[in-house]
């Protein structure tokens, strides 16, 4: 059995300011979807609509704050409602860790509708620009909470080459590194399936669509390898809550990606 290493959390100090890892992930996330997202907009379809460089600059501001926000935010409502409703104040402390994925991508989504309306473009083109550059932020991040050794697997057969021990979980036994799983899923895969559906013209918001249906179908089965939250557990149906979440995003993306196609189909649409 493998053995977690024990990484330091900080990555490095500059005087008394210290910069960990978890940090260090959302500017790399932050960084690669400025690049990615530069890339898209220089395509045919969105250059000649106007898109340009510093429109990716302003959206990357305000999905930064969606990030924030929303994450926190569905941490506290998803996660421990009881608890925040009696201390609302710590809802403010995010400095002592409790973020969500399913909040923040709402966060984004509230983020990018202003964005659009301010901008006066159509809120599914924009999400269409948005989706293939996400999950390489996504992969970064899970790189970040495999090497602070925390959100780690269930147990795993020891004999599996890569099931490894989290002492800090305070148990001996192996488990699945399930970070790992989710940033090659979640992150890696995904990224590679969308940029690669995206390359071709598409209904407006089928991109976006298949960003969320294959993001909750790869986050449900990473799910049953994950340990399930302490004060949680496992909920109706023997599934998590992570999976509890990822099924409206399964539906829903579908039903947009069809809705977006009958759309076009009936010319009330634009391929982009």
């Amino acid at each position: 059995m493998l053995v977690h290493p024990q990484f330091d959390p900080i990555a490095f100090s500059l005087g008394p300011l210290a910069i960990r890892w978890y940090g260090l992930s959302y500017l790399v996330a932050f960084g690669l979807f400025l690049f990615l997202a530069a890339r898209r907009v220089r395509r045919p379809q969105y250059a000649s609509t106007g898109w340009q460089r510093r429109d990716v600059e302003d959206m990357l501001f305000y999905g930064v704050l969606g990030v924030i926000v929303g994450g926190r935010l569905g941490y506290c409502l998803f996660y421990k409602p009881d608890y925040y409703l009696a201390n609302p104040l710590e809802i403010l402390m995010v400095w002592k860790g409790g973020m969500a994925f399913h909040g923040g991508l709402l966060g984004v989504i509230t983020a990018m509708a202003v964005y659009a309306r301010q901008r006066g473009r159509r809120f599914l083109e924009v999400m269409d620009v948005v989706a293939p550059c996400v999950p390489t932020g996504i992969a970064a991040v899970r790189g970040a909470n495999f090497v602070n050794g925390e959100l780690w697997g269930r147990q795993a057969d020891a004999s599996l080459p890569w099931a490894m021990v989290f002492p800090q979980s305070g148990q001996s036994f192996a488990r699945h590194p399930s970070q790992l799983y989710q940033a090659a899923l979640e992150g890696l895969l995904l990224f590679v399936l969308l940029w690669l559906y995206s390359q071709r013209e598409r209904a407006t918001g089928q991109v976006a669509a298949a960003f969320v249906f294959g993001y909750g179908c790869f986050r449900f089965v990473a799910e049953y390898f994950r340990e399930p939250d302490s004060f949680l557990g496992l909920l109706a149906l023997g599934m998590s809550m992570g999976q509890w979440l990822c099924l409206p995003m399964i539906a829903g993306g579908a039903a947009l990606w069809v809705w977006s196609g009958r759309q076009t189909a009936g010319g009330q649409g634009r391929a982009a």
